[in-house]
């Protein structure tokens, strides 16, 4: 594979951890592998790797514009993922109301009943 890939699974386990990486990797199928590459090349083996903003930071920007476009499930990965990047809940609840104000308020309410579940599932109490 190409270093961007190499370099792409490193910081994907680093941010998503290695049993979500894993689940996925076994998941995997021709189908979907030229996805499955793109994602990890092009995502984390390329902005998420980018010195420019550190996984904490990309987390909650990651998380907004997720929150933004209303992509539920992929807003719940990343708020899991907030305990590899050191994300706060009340960090991703600032993020969340950017989206409020620049997204829309149904947005954020819904992101909202979203991080709640996805930190129950790590057993963050919020």
């Amino acid at each position: 594979m190409s270093d961007a890939y190499d370099t792409g699974m490193r910081t994907r386990r680093a941010v998503l951890g290695d049993a979500h990486v894993d689940r996925a990797e076994a998941n995997k199928k021709p189908f979907d592998a030229d996805f499955q590459r793109l994602i990890t090349e092009g995502a984390w083996g390329s902005v998420w790797a980018r010195p420019g903003l550190s996984h904490r930071e990309r987390s909650l920007v990651t998380i907004a514009l997720l929150a933004a476009l209303g992509h539920w499930d992929e807003v719940a990965m990343h708020v899991r993922s907030t305990k590899n990047t050191g994300a706060t809940p009340e960090e991703v609840m600032e993020a969340i109301l950017h989206v409020a104000i620049y997204a829309g308020v149904p947005a954020a309410n819904h992101a909202i009943k979203v991080a709640r579940t996805a930190y129950a599932d790590i057993g963050i109490d919020i």
